[in-house]
């Protein structure tokens, strides 16, 4: 991919292997972004225009990089390039992520970026396809098919627009000077603002992920307590069936993989708690 561009790989460091695989650059203050094949294409042009509509809107995000044509392209996979922020992976607070997505949630889209509309079930669907045993894969279509008969009946409070998609203090990175920067830009698409709120609730309350004091950080700077919605639960386990989903298939990446989801398995089927489970 760094052929493409003209850039030197020598030394590059993986940083971040999820549904893309992330590397920083040694050779320029770069981080390249490889998909897994070149069906992104199209979303990959889509998150290079998202990038650049954020920095004209002066919305704290991370950049692409400068004098590159991209996306790239190259023996069946996409890539793209961002000017490194910072050297080092520190993340953002719960405030900051709600001061960002105020802004974010306040802005109108141009058409021509062509967002799509929200369709978590479509992914949901065929990451269980893919990714799971016939029983658990049973279960979790069943869970998927009650869960988007619910969700269609959902009656949302904020009024719908531009989302982040995957909303968390995880892809709130810090720059040089200290900085949160949204990152992940390639989840942008037109739905309920709900759905940008729901991690960072389901974060505290559901996993303990995040202190009270923290959660009501988020609060006070967005504006708008998602917990005290009727669909709360609803959207919780829907973000929760796409994260278990998710993880999936990661199993075969890393050794912790399979006893995580083992464990988020079996609290799901009874109805158990999450509180043990680890942010992977």
């Amino acid at each position: 991919m760094c052929a493409a561009a003209n850039l030197d790989p020598e030394g590059a460091e993986l940083i971040r292997l999820g549904s893309h695989a992330v590397f920083r650059l040694q050779s320029a203050p770069l981080i390249v972004r490889i998909g897994p094949n070149s069906t992104r294409l199209v979303a990959a042009r889509r998150e290079v225009g998202v990038a650049e509509w954020l920095a004209a809107n002066d919305v704290p995000a991370i950049r692409v990089a400068r004098n590159i044509a991209q996306p790239l392209s190259l023996n069946g996979r996409v890539g793209t390039v961002w000017q490194s922020a910072s050297d080092r992976e520190e993340y953002g607070t719960t405030s900051e992520l709600a001061a960002i997505l105020r802004r974010l949630h306040a802005l109108e889209p141009p058409a021509t970026l062509d967002l799509p509309l929200l369709d978590p079930f479509t992914v949901a669907r065929e990451r269980i396809v893919s990714n799971f045993s016939a029983g658990d894969r049973d279960f979790m279509n069943e869970r998927c098919t009650k869960l988007a008969q619910r969700y269609a009946e959902l009656g949302f409070v904020l009024p719908g627009g531009v989302i982040h998609g995957d909303a968390s203090v995880g892809n709130v990175i810090r720059d040089d000077q200290g900085h949160g920067l949204l990152s992940d830009l390639d989840g942008f698409a037109i739905g309920p603002r709900e759905w940008d709120l729901v991690l960072t609730a389901r974060y505290y309350e559901r996993y303990g992920w995040h202190t009270l004091d923290e959660y009501r950080e988020f609060v006070q700077v967005y504006g708008y307590d998602v917990m005290e919605w009727s669909g709360y639960e609803v959207l919780s386990d829907v973000r929760e069936l796409l994260m278990v989903a998710w993880l999936a298939q990661k199993v075969s990446m890393d050794r912790v993989t399979a006893p995580e989801l083992a464990k988020r398995m079996r609290a799901i089927r009874l109805g158990g708690s999450r509180k043990d489970w680890q942010p992977l």
